[in-house]
This record gives C-alpha cells, sequence and structure tokens, in this order.
C-alpha cells in the first residue's frame, strides 16, 4: 500500500511542477496590449481621444513614428476641449478605439468655421486611412504653447509614457508645415502574474519528499518482513473427544465453540453500535434547535459627492503653471540684460510693458537708474487660477524673491498674467512687489480656481472699475478725500511716499517763476478681479499720475530733472510734463463689511515725459 502511495506521490508531484512551471513558460499570458494606427496622406495634426488611451487600464505607452523630421514632431496633451479649441477650423485625424477588433480607428474631422472648434469624434470611427489635409498654408505650430498640460519634443516625443484622465487627448504634430507622424501605436500593461505558480512548484517539491518517503518506508517494512522463521515441532496427539451432551428441551441451548463465539462477538458490537447510533440520533435531535436566522447588518457606503454641473476647471495646473512662469522668467531675463522692447513683448502686456519699455529707455541714458525687479522662476508661493473654460484667461501667481546682493529680504513678486486666445501665450499684465504688511485673504485653492468678477459689480465695498480713480483721489487729497474712509493708511507706503503731504512739499519747493501741478487718471490698461472665499475680491488696476512743471514768468526755465531728460525732455521755457504709472493691487471686501479696501501691493515709475507747448 505504501508504494501504491508513493506512486501516486510521484505522479501528482510530477503534473503540479510541470502545470507551476508551464504557466511561467508556455502558457505566461502578454505583459502588454498593443494597437496601432497608420495615417496616410499629409494630416499635419492627430488627435488621440481620451476615451482611446483609456480604453485598457494601467499606463498608456505612446510611440509615434513616420514624421519627416524627427526633430521637429511633438506630442502635446491637454484638456479636449482646449485641443479643439486651439486647432480652430485646421482639419486633423481623430483617433479612436474599437473595443471589437481591439484597434486604433481613423476619422478625418473638418471644424466648421462658424464655431472655431469642434468636439473629438467619439472612437466609433471606421478604421482605415483618411484622406491628407496638406494646403499651402502653414498651420499653427504646437510647440511651446502655454495651453498644454505636458509637451514632449523631438526625440522625447518617440516613446511617451503617460496617465491620461478622461477629458484629456494627445494632439501629434510636427511644427505645422510638415505632416505629423503617420505612425501612432499605444501600448497597454497587461497583469501577466501567474499566482499559482509558485503554490504548484513548492506543492510538488513537497509531494515528491512525501512520495520519496513513502517508498523508503514501504521499502524498509519490506525487508523486515522477509526475515528468518521458526520451523514448529511434531504435532500434538489428539485428544480423546469427550462425549457429546444433549441438552433438554427445558435448557436454552448456547452456541459453543470458535464460530459461536465468533458470531457472539459479532453480534454484541452490532447491537452496541446500533444502540449507540439510535441513542445519538435521539440526542441529536433532542438537542437541535432551529438557528435563527441573522438579522442583516446595515453597512454605510460611502457616496461620492457629485461635482457640480457647472463646476468649471481652472485655467492652467500647478505643474503647468510653473513651466509657463520659468519659461517668462527666461525671456524676462533675457529681454532686461540688453534692455530690448522687442523681446519683452514677447511675454509683457500692457501696464507691465509699458513700465518695463520706460525703464529700458532710461536706463540707455542714465546709468544709474534701476532696472525693475527681476522674474524669479521660482518657488510660486501662491497660485490663483480663473476657473473658465473659455478665453481670456487669468491666472495670478505671487513669487519668492531671492535676497539681494547685499542680503536683504525682498518683497514677493505677484504677476497677473493673461491669456488672450487658445493659441496666445500668458503675457505678465501687472507685475507689482507686495506690501510687507499685506495679508493676502482666503482664497479659493489652485486645483477649483477663482471666478473672475465683472468690473462694474456691485457686490464688493467699491466696483473694480472705481477703484482707480477713488484711490487716485485719495492720493491728491489724503485725508480730505471723499474716499479716504475706504481705504485702510496701515501698511500703504505708496501713500506715505507720493501722497498729498509729499505732493505739498513738492509744491512749496518749486520756485516762484514756475508752477506745479498734480492730476490722476485712470490708466488705459483693463481691471483685473478675482473673487476671494470671503465674497470679496482682489484687484489689479491702472492709474497714472500727471505732474505739470510750467513757467509762469517770462524768460524763465524749468529743468526736468534727469529721469525726465532720459526720456527726451532736459529742460523748457514752457514747461514739462512727466507721466508716471502705478500698478496697483487690492484687495476689496465685500459690500456691507466693515472691512477696509487694503492695498496689497504696487510697482510705480515715469512712463513718459514731454514738453509742454
Amino acid at each position: 500500500m505504501r508504494f501504491v502511495l508513493a506512486i501516486v506521490a510521484f505522479v501528482v508531484a510530477a503534473v503540479m511542477i510541470v502545470a507551476g512551471i508551464a504557466q511561467r513558460t508556455v502558457f505566461a499570458p502578454p505583459s502588454q496590449l498593443t494597437a496601432t494606427a497608420n495615417v496616410s496622406g499629409d494630416a499635419r495634426y492627430v488627435v488621440i481621444a481620451g476615451s482611446a488611451l483609456n480604453a485598457h487600464t494601467g499606463q498608456q505607452t505612446l510611440s509615434v513614428t513616420g514624421a519627416e523630421d524627427p526633430a521637429a514632431q511633438v506630442v502635446a496633451i491637454g484638456r479636449t476641449d482646449d485641443v479643439t479649441a486651439w486647432l480652430g477650423t485646421e482639419k486633423y485625424v481623430a483617433v479612436g478605439y474599437d473595443s471589437t477588433t481591439g484597434s486604433l480607428t481613423t476619422r478625418m474631422v473638418t471644424p466648421k468655421a462658424d464655431s472655431g472648434s469642434t468636439s473629438t469624434p467619439s472612437p466609433g470611427a471606421t478604421a482605415g486611412a483618411t484622406e491628407g489635409t496638406s494646403s499651402s498654408a502653414a498651420g499653427p505650430n504646437p510647440t511651446g504653447s502655454d495651453l498644454w498640460l505636458e509637451e514632449y519634443d523631438g526625440q522625447d516625443a518617440q516613446v511617451t509614457r503617460m496617465n491620461i484622465p478622461d477629458g484629456v487627448s494627445v494632439l501629434v504634430a510636427s511644427d505645422g508645415t510638415k505632416p505629423a507622424p503617420s505612425t501612432i501605436t499605444v501600448t497597454w500593461p497587461v497583469d501577466s502574474s501567474t499566482p499559482w505558480a509558485f503554490p504548484l512548484i513548492i506543492g510538488g517539491l513537497v509531494l515528491l519528499v512525501i512520495g520519496i518517503a513513502l517508498y523508503l518506508w514501504g521499502l524498509y517494512t519490506h525487508r523486515r518482513s522477509r526475515g528468518p522463521r521458526r520451523k514448529s515441532g511434531p504435532k500434538m496427539p489428539k485428544l480423546p473427544k469427550a462425549p457429546k451432551y444433549k441438552p433438554t428441551s427445558e435448557v436454552e441451548t448456547t452456541p459453543r465453540g470458535r464460530r459461536s463465539t465468533r458470531r457472539a462477538r459479532v453480534i454484541a458490537p452490532a447491537v452496541l453500535v446500533g444502540a449507540l447510533t439510535l441513542s445519538g440520533a435521539g440526542a441529536t435531535f433532542a438537542d437541535e434547535t432551529p438557528t435563527p436566522t441573522p438579522t442583516p447588518t446595515p453597512t454605510s457606503t460611502t457616496t461620492a459627492v457629485p461635482k457640480p454641473a457647472n463646476q468649471l476647471p481652472p485655467a492652467v495646473t500647478v505643474p503647468q503653471l510653473e513651466r509657463i512662469i520659468k519659461r517668462i522668467s527666461v525671456s524676462a531675463a533675457n529681454a532686461d540684460a540688453k534692455a530690448d522692447p522687442n523681446l519683452a513683448k514677447q511675454r509683457f502686456t500692457g501696464a507691465a510693458l509699458q513700465l518695463r519699455e520706460a525703464n529700458y529707455a532710461i536706463r540707455a541714458k542714465k546709468a544709474d537708474q534701476p532696472a525693475l525687479p527681476a522674474i524669479p522662476s521660482d518657488p510660486i508661493v501662491l497660485s490663483l487660477p480663473q476657473a473658465t473654460d473659455s478665453w481670456p484667461r487669468t491666472v495670478v501667481a505671487v513669487i519668492e524673491m531671492p535676497k539681494d546682493a547685499e542680503g536683504k529680504d525682498q518683497a514677493p513678486q505677484a504677476l497677473t498674467l493673461v491669456q488672450d486666445s487658445p493659441r496666445d501665450n500668458y503675457m505678465v499684465e501687472y507685475a507689482i512687489s507686495l506690501e510687507p504688511k499685506a495679508k493676502v485673504p482666503n482664497l479659493a485653492p489652485a486645483s477649483i480656481g477663482a471666478a473672475a468678477v465683472r468690473p462694474d459689480s456691485k457686490l464688493l465695498a467699491l466696483p473694480p472699475n472705481q477703484v482707480a480713480a477713488a484711490y487716485g483721489d485719495v492720493l491728491m487729497n489724503g485725508d480730505q478725500s471723499k474716499y479716504a474712509s475706504l481705504f485702510s493708511a496701515d501698511g500703504d507706503t505708496l501713500r506715505t511716499a507720493v501722497g498729498a503731504e509729499w505732493k505739498a512739499q513738492q509744491k512749496a519747493a518749486v520756485p516762484a517763476t514756475a508752477s506745479l501741478t498734480f492730476t490722476s487718471a485712470v490708466g488705459p490698461n483693463p481691471d483685473v478681479a478675482m473673487a476671494t472665499n470671503d465674497s470679496g475680491a482682489l484687484v489689479w488696476v491702472d492709474l497714472q499720475e500727471t505732474q505739470q512743471l510750467k513757467v509762469v514768468e517770462a524768460g524763465a526755465e524749468v529743468n526736468a530733472g534727469p529721469t525726465a531728460a532720459a526720456l527726451g525732455v532736459a529742460s523748457s521755457k514752457t514747461g514739462v510734463e512727466t507721466t508716471f504709472g502705478y500698478q496697483l493691487a487690492f484687495y476689496v471686501p465685500p459690500a456691507g463689511s466693515d472691512a477696509k479696501i487694503t492695498l496689497l501691493g504696487f510697482a510705480q515709475g515715469m512712463i513718459g515725459a514731454k514738453e509742454i507747448q
């Protein structure tokens, strides 16, 4: 019997070991799934839908080949709506996924000219070649756009690993003039683990050891059973038979002999077992009580709170903003180093550009004129994107400044960035230094974004489009201004530097042959307002202040000063008019609040000078 068990153990062990090894070798599942689409013709843009990339779970690997110039190819990742808005009326090939065939599909999309964009088609399009989209006019170049969440250029775009969520698409292109890569391959990882392989191999080895042990034990027992046996002696003589006893009918006959004993032995256990069985069954039925059905215990389930249907996405993500700020920092450094207004126009607009252009002109003729604060690339200590899916878009970023050459702390830079259209980059419209005592109110997280506030909103202590004029009146008249009670003077260093008291001192220092007057006006650049969590708003405004130094006595002459001289007017016999630009950032509380409007930061400087005729 032991040999039989050993043979069975050997056979089962062999089957288990072979099955375990086969799962890791011959029957091993594939480690990945691959789908490929070939785009024929001269299509310049290929859009891969997020639904196609999420056809299978796991990290996607995108491979693009077939570009005429691999150095010009680009793979850009962006929100689907942003990608189609950037494409505008450009034709593109939409790539989807057919779950029936397990292959990528292609479809030519021609956006409507009146809408300027179109949604990416569903992945149910017919697979196959697409007709070309070449035309004589060059298309836009997606390289370097601030719109993309991620961007890979040149050889980095050859193989890209990504985790694309729904609502995000991938744009594959070249420089807008050459066709896009013609072969698109998407690879997904597959769970190729074999959880039963290791247990089968280990179990087979254990059975093999047991089989060997059984075989050795059986061999040992068999050899012991084959030892020498002692021979029996002479037979004993038979005893005489005793007379048989014949019982009468009144006496109960008792069976005798070996058979009778064996029968009694068999009957007794059988009766005993039957009795025990009956008694056990009786005990079982007597003790068995119906088990009550357990009452179902209610289990709490966590239901995700759905996002509001009208919840708009933030204009940028934090990594996207960090990349934008680094680009702006490099561009601003190049422009500042060369004092080149044309380079500044690449990333500056509005009041920020106006102040930088004037600073470049002054520094060109006045060596001791300090440069404007540089735009650092990091760290971003505050980011507030606008929650919107349309244009223009606004983003606010506060960047910590490094220590100056003397080791002193510098005020953080607050930038207001504006993107006018999908194909435009973010431009710096306001660049200010925060006040030392500035306290920024609670703001929405960067992952949600803040709503833009209308310039004429009546829900604030003062509408955003009236803040600049009101603060200009405060700078002119100080506490006598009718708006003085609305603004907080605590920590307002600009009011101390150029307020009513300073203006009075400047007027008193003018000789009798001349007169000095100050006027203020709202600048031409648009106001920007972003909502805070307390229903207030952060407001950026452009204020311009004009100083007119006029000659009031015939034959007299006024000196405009070195800064005005650097802008073209050194002196005049009639008068000099200089204009100063103020970029101002305020916190405006909600209407009905006891809080006051607070100046958070500013940037100021002379932006123009001319002779009074």
